[in-house]
């Protein structure tokens, strides 16, 4: 079984992609876990929510087990190690140490070239380009395998369906 994790800024696509994915290849997806913790936050959310976060993600992703030749994750610990950096100016040591033991996956990263939706939950509308610069870096940097989805609408799920094909 193949990880597809989907990642990439604030409104790019992410879930709905990962859903499209699921839903074309009939296979699983594992949501995005950060959603629902802080919808459930009476305030506003602190680096600590990160950390408890990430452990709740890798958790959903390790316990997961499918005989399909897919699963569709939406974000993982880079995305936690990404925003805990920009927002905070550093990262909690545990999710640096998971990430250390990631492999047998492969990373769509969500192009910014949708327009930004407003969602209580955003927080960086401005600053989109500076963060997926970050997720770029990041791919590079620890030569994780990825590729860049962009377009608009069927364009965009069509070219994850291509990538996701060629793998």
């Amino acid at each position: 079984m193949k990880k597809i994790i989907i990642v990439g800024p604030e409104s790019t696509g992410k879930s709905t992609l990962t859903q499209q994915l699921a839903k074309h290849f009939n296979c699983d997806f594992i949501p995005e876990y950060a959603r629902e913790y802080i919808s459930k936050l009476e305030r506003e959310y602190e680096e600590d929510d990160i950390l408890a976060i990430a452990k709740k993600q890798y958790e959903l992703q390790k316990e997961y087990s499918s005989k399909n030749d897919f699963v569709f994750i939406d974000t993982d610990l880079i995305v936690c190690k990404i925003w805990s950096q920009f927002k905070y100016g550093r990262c909690n040591p545990w999710i640096l140490e998971q990430l250390s033991n990631t492999q047998d996956c492969y990373y769509l990263v969500c192009d910014i070239d949708l327009p930004w939706q407003k969602d209580k939950q955003r927080e960086h509308p401005y600053q989109r380009d500076e963060i997926f610069q970050l997720y770029l870096s990041e791919m590079r940097e620890k030569n994780y395998q990825f590729s860049i989805v962009s377009g608009l609408k069927n364009e965009r799920l069509q070219s994850a369906v291509n990538i996701v094909n060629s793998l």
